[in-house]
Order: structure tokens, then C-alpha cells, then sequence
């Protein structure tokens, strides 16, 4: 079964470049993209045995994060069969005259099938060394899904989140070293770097290379991940990427690198330094929500202020595993309802750049006029996006702030509730005043076809988000409190 995951999008995507019918090859992703989440579904049901010699299996969180993955690629490939038949239609030489090509269609197709193949392997990787590749793998893939419209300003982007991200897996590489040199102990014969051997015999890991590589792979994943200092590509790639792109990549890719901060963690909380990371990860978390809250209000580009918005939100889960105990199950149950939200709002964000033509937030007014479904998903999505009642992103918010109050964190308590206060009314200004008012004539023109299929896909996403602030399956629940458990949470 875990081979079935790898390998439905892998050579779905090599059959992407040799299918010559444009419509035949746009229907690869949806077909692929159910394939693989009927497979996933199955492994609730039916565990997966471990494959590989023990280095591919499925625990809690690596089962939480690749159904993440795999249902936010079913909404993306839905509505990405609409988006590139209306890029085909819409097609324009570049817009610079500099030499930058748009990227091939077929490659597009294939590098987003194999940025799938990458998030199942982050997810089912229990080797540090192939969860390090695989994390490379996610970045790979997707610098030519960013570059696709192939402007200067796309390719730029692309530059430079290449550049973030290499330097960011350059130094989990290093990590990976430190922590082999650790887990050699005190002249101990060295173990390899299976997470169930590492844990087995945590107590014998050298405590000061274990911090050192504690520190690299949370700078190096932190990179990836977007936690701030480290995430200056994110706002950048996401002006300039397709909004389907970044629904992915802010719903799904995002939690892999958080994934491998999540491992390192587990690792040390076993070798009885969970303390030092968590102290670590609420240090960065607090930032991370700072620097949104500092960068969002008066955003003029409002795909822009959706990346400041995961730079927020990532803060969010690094500070929940941070503070430990109940936060840690509030972490988990935050990472799906931002997920599903966030990729909700970037898919209404790609319609709403469809039809008004501009990513200026003060050029886009009337949204509910133009078009009702989207205006109130956009709505919605707001309200959901900054913890508001009675999503699911309240719920895990409130359980992370009463753990921090239960443990007398006053500072946490303050900077946190500042910034999501600040952080509400800087999304409130742009977002809401684009729903309303009067939409500008020129932008006044519907395609009921278009509209159909771009709104579907966020309006179930919009649901499970509001569903999961009313009701939380017993299943998915286990799954959450399992994961935390892993981690020392409850």
C-alpha cells in the first residue's frame, strides 16, 4: 500500500510528458489525485505494514499529514483542470521580451504529480537521510509550478525561493550529520538514523550533538516550513505563483519540513531534552507571529498578505508543540483546519484574480456582487483564517492559549493574543472591503461554466473547516491525540 502512494503520482507524472492530447493529460490529475486519496482512505482502515526495511511506514502524525496532502491535491486537481484550460485560452507571449519562456504545460502537469509523490514520501519517511531527500525532493518539484507563467517577476521568485530553500536544506543536511555523530554515543558502535532505533536508544545520544543538530535542522526545515527569519521566499513565490500552486504549497508542502522539525523533536524529547526544543520552537513560534502581525496590515497585494498569513499560522504550530502538554494536541488539530483553510482561500483568491485582474486589494471591490459564491467563501474564508467562531482554527487557537495560561506563560499569553488581534484587523481592512461595495465595470463579467468549477473545490473546503469547528470525528481525534502523545502532549 505504501508503495501504491509513491508510485501512483510518480508515474502518472511521467505519463503526463508523453501524453500528447492537452485534455487526456489534464484529466491525469484528477484521476491520479482520487487513486491516491482512495488508497490513503484505505489506510485508516487497513494500517499499512512498514516496507523498506523499516524505512517507510505510517504513524499518527505522518497518517495526519499525508491525508492532508492527499485531499488538498484532489481540490487542487479540480481546480486546476479549469484554471489551465483558461491559461490555454487566455495564453501570451512573455509580457517582457527578456527571453523568460512559460513553462510547458505537460511539465507543469508532471511537476505537480511529483510534488505529490514528494509529500507521501515526507509523510511515510522514517529515515532522517530519506526524509531530509524527500523534503529536497518538495522543493525541486516546485520551483517549475511557480515559474509557470514565465514573466521575469515569476522567474525571480523562483530564484529566490530556490536559493532559501537550498541553503535551508543544506544545513538539515548538516544536521543529519550532527546527529549521526550522536547517536554514535560515547564510543558506541554508530546507529543508523531510523526514527524507531533513534528513540530506542535515545538515552545514549550524545546530549551537545544532539542540540547541534537540533538547532540546524530546525533553522533548515524552519526554512521551508516559513518560519520567520527564515521566510523571506514565501511572500514572494506566492504573489507570483498560481494560486492553485500555493494552496498546495501553503496547505500541504509547508507541513512537511514542519513534519521534520516534528521528528527531531520526538528524538530529543526521548533522549530527555525536549525541554531545549520546545524553548526553541516557542521562541521562533512567537517571532513568526510578530513578523506577520507587523507585516500584514496595509498589505496592498492580497495574495501577498495570505503568505504573510502562513508565516502567522506556522508561528502558531511551532509555538503549540512549543508550550507541549494539551497545546501540542492544539498544534495538530490547527495544522488541519489552517490547512484546509488556507488552501480555500488561495483557490478563491486565483478566481477573484481571474475576474478582476489584479492581485491590488485596492482595485478589487464588489467581489460579492461579481460573483455571490465567491464573495462569501472570501468572507468566510477570512473569518476562518483568523480564528474566528465557529471554525476550527478557534478551537485549536483556545486550546493553545489555555495551555499557555495553565503554565503561567504571561509573555506567550500577551504576544500572542496581541498578534492575533493585531493580525485580525490587518486582514479585516483588505479582505472585507473587497467583498463589498461596487465592482469596477470593467471587471463585471461571469463565465457560469468558469465560476462553477472554480468555486466548487473551496466551497467543500470551506465546510470541512466549519465542520471541524462544530464536530471532530472520533477517528480524526484519536489520530491528533496520538500524534501529541508521540510528542509528549496529551
Amino acid at each position: 500500500m505504501l508503495l501504491a502512494l509513491l508510485l501512483i503520482p510518480f508515474l502518472t507524472g511521467l505519463a503526463a510528458l508523453v501524453v500528447r492530447p492537452p485534455g487526456l493529460r489534464r484529466a491525469l490529475l484528477p484521476a491520479a489525485a482520487a487513486a491516491h486519496s482512495a488508497v490513503c482512505a484505505a489506510a485508516w482502515f487497513h494500517p499499512p505494514a512498514p516496507a523498506g526495511h523499516g524505512w517507510l511506514a505510517l504513524d499518527a502524525p505522518g497518517q495526519l499529514f499525508l491525508s492532508l496532502s492527499s485531499g488538498l491535491f484532489l481540490a487542487a486537481a479540480c481546480y486546476a483542470v479549469g484554471y489551465l484550460r483558461r491559461e490555454t485560452q487566455a495564453a501570451t507571449p512573455p509580457e517582457d521580451g527578456l527571453g523568460f519562456e512559460p513553462v510547458p504545460e505537460a511539465i507543469f502537469i508532471g511537476s505537480l504529480l511529483w510534488l505529490l509523490a514528494a509529500m507521501t514520501l515526507v509523510a511515510v519517511s522514517q529515515h532522517f537521510g530519506l526524509l531530509w531527500a524527500a523534503i529536497g525532493a518538495t522543493s525541486l518539484a516546485g520551483a517549475p509550478l511557480i515559474c509557470f507563467r514565465g514573466c521575469r517577476r515569476s522567474w525571480e521568485a523562483t530564484w529566490k525561493y530556490l536559493l532559501v530553500c537550498a541553503v535551508g536544506i543544506a544545513l538539515a543536511l548538516l544536521g543529519n550529520f550532527f546527529l549521526a555523530v550522536a547517536s554514535a554515543g560515547a564510543g558506541a558502535p554508530a546507529r543508523s538514523l531510523l526514527l524507531p532505533e533513534l528513540l530506542a536508544g535515545a538515552a545514549g545520544l550524545n546530549p551537545v550533538w544532539l542540540k547541534a543538530a537540533f538547532l540546524l535542522l530546525l533553522v533548515g526545515y524552519g526554512a521551508r516550513m516559513g518560519l520567520a527569519p527564515m521566510h523571506t521566499w514565501l511572500p514572494d513565490a506566492c504573489s507570483e505563483a498560481p494560486s492553485v500552486i500555493f494552496a498546495l504549497l501553503s496547505g500541504a508542502v509547508l507541513n512537511g519540513a514542519f513534519l521534520g522539525i516534528l521528528r527531531i523533536q520526538q528524538v530529543c524529547g526521548a533522549a530527555g531534552l525536549g525541554g531545549f526544543g520546545r524553548e526553541l520552537l516557542v521562541l521562533f513560534g512567537l517571532l513568526s507571529i510578530v513578523v506577520a502581525a507587523i507585516c500584514i496590515p496595509g498589505q496592498a497585494d492580497y495574495k501577498r498578505l495570505l503568505a504573510y498569513s502562513s508565516v502567522e499560522h506556522m508561528g502558531i504550530l511551532a509555538l503549540g508543540v512549543g508550550l507541549g502538554g494539551g497545546a501540542g494536541y492544539g498544534a495538530f488539530l490547527h495544522t488541519v483546519s489552517h490547512s484546509l483553510a488556507k488552501a480555500m482561500l488561495f483557490l478563491v483568491a486565483g478566481h477573484i484574480l481571474f475576474l478582476c485582474q489584479t492581485q491590488l486589494a485596492a482595485q478589487v471591490r464588489g467581489v460579492r456582487r461579481l460573483d455571490p459564491v465567491a464573495g462569501w467563501l472570501w468572507i468566510a474564508g477570512f473569518f476562518a483564517i483568523t480564528g474566528s467562531p465557529p471554525f476550527g482554527l478557534f478551537v485549536s487557537e483556545l486550546v493553545i492559549l489555555q495551555a499557555a495560561i495553565a503554565q503561567h506563560r504571561w509573555v506567550v499569553v500577551g504576544v500572542y493574543l496581541g498578534g492575533l488581534a493585531l493580525i485580525f484587523r490587518g486582514m479585516a481592512g483588505v479582505m472585507l472591503n473587497m467583498a463589498q461595495g461596487e465592482p469596477d465595470p470593467r471587471h463585471a463579467r461571469k463565465d457560469r461554466t468558469a465560476c462553477l468549477l472554480a468555486n466548487a473545490p473551496p466551497l467543500v473546503l470551506g465546510a470541512l473547516v466549519l465542520v471541524l469547528g462544530l464536530y471532530l470525528p472520533p477517528g480524526l481525534k484519536e489520530v491528533i491525540r496520538e500524534a501529541a502523545r508521540l510528542l509528549g502532549g496529551t
